[in-house]
């Protein structure tokens, strides 16, 4: 029973975030409990854990004798990785990808040069088999299997940084990954620049050249919102 509450709040979870995040319900929206029973035929405490969960993402609020009300997207816990997942399944997805590419632009660089400071013996092994990874899926359409190395490896960097901040964007970053990989903002197969930066970004770290690993990563970022101008102008 248990199990079949979780997919059932699940269902209309994935419904509800989606329709949220696209607009579907502005901000100002009141959604009633029972009409949302009504409309996705389950009991109250199924609406109740979706709420909760949406609460939690700050997309809508619950105040009582008002309902559940969407709030404004300003308020949004946007770094969720859940909620831009949705935002980019949704109509404002180039915008989306922009925003986001932005963001990586301002702190992988930085990560990166951190990177090859702070980074482990077996970190930087790591990083290593990751870009060699990348390096071997790069050709074949093989984007989802490329896509692992390819979140691995940046996940690695902003570990490896030492700042506890950048590490926790490490989800972050994965989720617009997925999301460019899910939604086609990717060619068939990587650009083999970008793939060959990600292996001498590996070198860099592992030789402790600070300047270098940051350079080399912000041509990445570079290039990736150059992609971007093409594939989701």
């Amino acid at each position: 029973m248990e199990n079949q509450g979780k997919g059932l709040h699940g269902r209309v979870l994935e419904s509800l975030g989606p329709a949220i995040t696209a607009g579907d319900y502005p901000p100002g929206t009141v959604l009633r409990t029972d009409e949302l029973e009504e409309r996705f035929d389950v009991s109250r405490t199924v609406i109740r854990e979706a709420i909760r969960v949406l609460e939690s993402m700050q997309l809508v609020a619950s105040r009582r004798r008002v309902g559940v009300t969407v709030r404004p997207t300003e308020e949004w816990n946007v770094y969720d990785p859940r909620v831009i997942g949705w935002r980019l399944a949704g109509r404002d997805r180039p915008r989306q990808l922009r925003s986001l590419t932005v963001l990586r632009s301002a702190v992988e660089p930085v990560a990166a040069g951190l990177a090859a400071i702070h980074a482990t013996p077996e970190q930087c092994a790591d990083l290593t088999e990751q870009a060699m990874g990348m390096v071997a899926t790069s050709r074949g359409q093989q984007l989802d299997r490329y896509l692992v190395h390819d979140m691995a490896f940046h996940h690695v960097v902003l570990t490896a940084s030492g700042n506890e901040m950048f590490a926790r964007l490490g989800d972050v970053v994965a989720a617009v990954l997925t999301g460019r990989t899910q939604h086609h903002v990717m060619f068939t197969d990587p650009d083999p620049a970008a793939v060959s930066l990600h292996v001498q970004v590996a070198e860099a770290v592992r030789v402790g050249d600070a300047a270098r690993a940051e350079s080399l990563t912000r041509e990445i970022t570079v290039g990736a919102m150059a992609e971007l101008d093409v594939l989701a102008p």
